[in-house]
């Protein structure tokens, strides 16, 4: 028997089964966006009704819901989609006559953008709802950067820097940025490549079990991953401080390693670090020596070793927990944890176990050590957030897209995200009850 080891609440499949008017309905039913339609509504005030704030925001939805990549496509399927034209809530009557043309798309984009907060308060709004129906919600984070590539070219990465002034072809917001992955090959040598794009990065914090964004920001390609996680933790605490209180550990990789990340997440929020980490060590050495022990060293990731007295034989000690009250991890003999045989266990001072305090090394001391399996096991569910950044790629259109522009990225990543949300909310309320279980089903 095939066993599936870890199943997931949402099987998006399962979602994509539904028709799509009813995906569509899904997200207008549980998208909690009155107080922003009241305030369109406001501005448009008495004037001409010809096509209705509501009827065009619920388009731009379903834009998203049936992965349209522009305007012009989304206007050729409200064309020929009359059952869609009166769900969104434009007039039956009017037949093909009630499609906005192009320049009302236009319109409300730039109110729209005059209204990026009322937009990001939706997303916190439906964050919120998702704490309620999911008691665990946010108990394990994940935070991790995506980029995204403008429809415009850009300049060379070698030109001078020069003013620009946009024109509505060239994109003035964005820059370069850059990626780097580095590994080892299995005969051992080692490979590197350096990935360049022209754009935005997207940086999300997700709960790694669900699969759903917590808080998200936009900023230029060059943007520093570990500056912008400093702020986005900050938001998140600010935004949603009982997700922060109940979350009881953060993954991230490489990217993320920074002694200033360890010690904010465990210091302020008592969240546990679980970021991989860089080798910075230069001078040539394997291991250091840890203050005030004779034999007993450790790497650059944190695995602690005993050396023999006697034969110098290197072994690696057993993690033994982590003392909250004291802030040190303990250590135990591995001669007395696993049985092996050690000719200087007597004349070890190590015999009874050690305690290192996280002081040694904030970086590479964590409240949860890198070589125990916890450890190992939280680092895995770090892929969740690249699951939802592959998602934001292929289902919600970031592959192909034709947007320029700062705040023009920044809402339509907010749109998407939303649309995410409202779909997972609609899911949970609609399997109350009885059905409840029925939700825990692979993908």
């Amino acid at each position: 028997m095939a066993i599936i080891p870890q199943q997931r609440l949402f099987g998006w499949q399962e979602i994509d089964e539904l028709g799509d008017l009813e995906r569509f309905l899904l997200v207008v039913n549980h998208l909690p966006d009155e107080q922003l339609m009241q305030k369109l509504e406001r501005e448009r005030g008495k004037g001409r009704d010809d096509y209705p704030v509501r009827a065009v925001w619920n388009s731009i939805l379903a834009g998203i819901v049936f992965q349209h990549v522009s305007v012009e496509s989304l206007r050729r399927e409200l064309c020929r989609n009359g059952q869609l034209r009166e769900l969104c809530g434009f007039d039956p009557a009017r037949g093909e006559d009630a499609v906005p043309p192009s320049y009302i798309y236009s319109r409300i984009l730039v109110k729209l953008m005059r209204h990026a907060d009322e937009v990001e308060n939706i997303f916190t709004r439906l964050v919120d709802e998702i704490r309620v129906l999911l008691p665990d919600f946010g108990r394990i984070l994940a935070i991790d950067s995506k980029a995204v590539s403008s429809l415009a070219r850009g300049k060379k990465r070698d030109e001078e820097e020069k003013v620009q002034k946009p024109d509505g072809r060239r994109d003035t917001d964005a820059d370069w940025g850059r990626k780097t992955y580095r590994g080892r090959k299995k005969g051992g040598t080692l490979w590197e490549k350096v990935v360049w794009w022209f754009g935005y990065k997207l940086h999300l914090v997700v709960d790694a079990v669900y699969e759903l964004p917590v808080g998200f920001a936009v900023t230029k390609a060059s943007a520093s991953d570990v500056k912008e996680g400093h702020i986005l933790i900050d938001r998140v605490a600010k935004e949603h401080p009982e997700i922060v209180a109940r979350c009881e550990a953060l993954a991230a990789d490489k990217a993320f390693d920074d002694i200033k990340l360890n010690v904010k997440l465990w210091d302020e929020y008592r969240i546990k670090p679980v970021i991989d980490i860089r080798n910075t060590w230069r001078d040539g050495e394997e291991t250091w020596l840890v203050t005030g022990k004779e034999n007993i060293v450790y790497d650059y990731r944190g695995t602690v070793y005993c050396c023999c007295p006697e034969t110098n034989k290197r072994r690696e000690m057993a993690f033994g927990g982590f003392e909250k009250d004291r802030e040190t991890l303990k250590y135990r003999c591995p001669a007395r944890h696993y049985g092996v045989e050690c000719r200087g266990m007597e004349q070890c001072a190590a015999t009874g176990g050690i305690r290192i305090p996280l002081v040694e090394d904030r970086r590479i001391f964590t409240p949860l050590a890198r070589s125990s399996y916890k450890w190992k096991t939280l680092y895995k569910k770090r892929t969740a957030v690249e699951r939802v950044n592959a998602r934001l790629d292929e289902a919600y259109g970031f592959e192909k897209h034709f947007i320029r522009g700062l705040k023009k990225m920044k809402l339509r990543c907010g749109l998407a995200l939303m649309v995410m949300l409202a779909m997972a909310v609609g899911r949970l309320r609609q399997k109350q009850g009885i059905d409840l279980r029925s939700l825990v089903k692979a993908a």
